[in-house]
């Protein structure tokens, strides 16, 4: 049985005023796996990579990890992509640790990258930049597809982030008891300190620590966007963004020469995920993956999570990071990025995990011996991954388990297409257009099951950024909703 251990990590940012002189992803993809390598300081390392796994990005790639291997001298290595979804950085971890400690492949590449900011400028100059097709068909697809949405939420238009996790931000802030004002500034706090992190961290896209009123208050920077959320809460995709990790055993990585320094073994990995339609959730508040999956992690290592030294919890939307607090029962005095969230660290997309592992890397390697969690985030809070690494050894051989019986086993609410009659809010968001808050989607419960609802009056969408609607009985007559 194999040890399995990161040797190498890269992240780069592409900074481009004109959207005609940046690289394409795969050429970011390709510059970082090389610079990981360079990190690990092995001229051989490349030419024996034995997979090359991608994250599933914006771009139309079939198979950008063949083009990669053929690059760096192993063309004859497995490729492998992943569906969708920002959880499958850390799947992808774990399954490649399985992989190496049963002997299956020796060195594995695990590399993605987007270019949000070139495709912005690209679009606001009027065309679409010319990337290469790679195509080809994959080896090995790493876990599996799964629509996110219900018919129901398709047939509504209920389907974008912008929409669903305002919703579930203001079914949390309703459980909780805030008010609207104490909710904002929480939420607005707890991303201020995550700017903080963001301006220490060299590879964050934004370095600029904001305040707590900068965040919450709209203006020409900080547009409203869904109610309770400015810009400044939402994840930041507009970046030119690549990483690349290196994975192999202790006995591979001694005999190609990598210092022992360079080492992050992979203690756990865990996997689960919600009920897949936010639609069925017994609740918008909770999430019993993360609690089963995230829980069962630390325990595997051994730890409480009091004993966590870092931590990266996945941090698309405020609310991804309060639940994962709550579920996993981490200590608020303790930073819960190391990067600086997706919104100053950087949000490529699915990738972003790849940068949260290699940040917690770089970490450990400066803080021998201290443990870090990274957890992982796909869908609407629906996807989830975690890991728990450090550069000492693990006490026992590489875990890896998935909760998903568990968490199949919790209480689940049906929907109903239509209601005529009135529903109890359970959660809801205002979306805005050039005159101001423009129409509310809301969530409703009945006594046994929930409700979809669609407010077009903008007096009572202007209301709702301002009262509290949630637990307020509406009148639905099929999803067109009035107070």
């Amino acid at each position: 049985m194999q040890t399995p251990v990161l040797v190498g990590i890269a992240q780069l940012n592409q900074r481009i005023d004109d959207p005609n002189d940046g690289k394409e992803p795969y050429l970011l993809m390709l510059e970082a796996v090389r610079a990981a390598a360079e990190d690990a300081g092995s001229h051989e390392l490349l030419s024996r990579v034995d997979s090359v796994r991608v994250i599933k990005g914006g771009w139309r790639y079939q198979d950008p990890g063949r083009a990669i291997a053929e690059v760096i001298g192993s063309p004859g290595a497995e490729t492998c992509l992943t569906p969708f979804g920002g959880n499958f950085v850390q799947t992808t971890m774990n399954m490649s640790c399985l992989d190496v400690q049963s002997g299956k492949h020796e060195v594995i590449v695990i590399a993605g990258a987007e270019c949000g900011n070139t495709r912005a400028k690209a679009r606001r100059a009027g065309f679409k930049p010319q990337w290469s097709a790679l195509e080809g068909t994959p080896d090995r697809m790493i876990g599996a597809d799964a629509p996110m949405m219900h018919p129901r939420e398709e047939a509504l238009n209920i389907i974008q982030p912008i929409q669903v996790y305002p919703i579930l931000e203001s079914a949390l802030r309703h459980h909780r008891g805030q008010s609207i004002d104490e909710h904002l500034r929480h939420i607005s706090e707890l991303w201020a300190g995550f700017s903080v992190v963001a301006a220490g961290n060299p590879h964050a896209w934004i370095r600029e620590a904001k305040t707590a009123e900068e965040i919450r208050t709209p203006s020409t920077v900080n547009r409203p966007v869904s109610f309770p959320y400015p810009k400044f809460l939402n994840s930041n995709n507009n970046v030119d963004q690549a990483a690349a990790l290196i994975l192999t055993s202790t006995e591979k990585a001694r005999a190609l020469g990598i210092a022992e320094d360079k080492w992050v073994y992979p203690w756990v990995g865990t996997n689960a995920h919600d009920h897949y339609f936010v639609s069925n959730r017994n609740n918008l508040h909770s999430s019993p993956a993360i609690r089963f999956a995230g829980t069962r992690a630390l325990e595997m290592a051994g730890i409480q999570p009091t004993d966590i030294d870092m931590v990266d919890l996945y941090s698309c939307f405020p609310v991804a990071v309060q639940v994962s607090a709550a579920e996993l029962g981490l200590d608020p005095a303790l930073p819960w990025t190391v990067t600086g969230g997706m919104t100053w660290g950087g949000g490529p997309l699915n990738d972003y995990v790849m940068h949260s592992i290699a940040r917690m890397a770089e970490l450990l390697r400066e803080k021998p011996g201290e443990r870090g969690l990274v957890t992982a985030n796909g869908g609407y809070i629906t996807k989830h991954a975690f890991g728990v690494y450090s550069t000492e050894p693990p006490s026992e051989p590489y875990r890896h388990e998935d909760l998903q019986d568990r968490v199949d086993q919790t209480p689940s609410r049906e929907l109903v297409d239509e209601h005529f009659g009135t529903a109890e809010v359970e959660g809801y968001t205002v979306m805005y257009d050039g005159d101001g808050p423009a129409i509310a989607y809301l969530a409703a419960r009945l006594d046994d099951a929930r409700v979809w609802g669609i407010c077009n009056d903008r007096d009572t969408a202007s209301a709702m950024t301002t009262e509290e609607f949630c637990g307020r009985r509406v009148t639905l007559a099929g999803n067109a909703a009035s107070f």
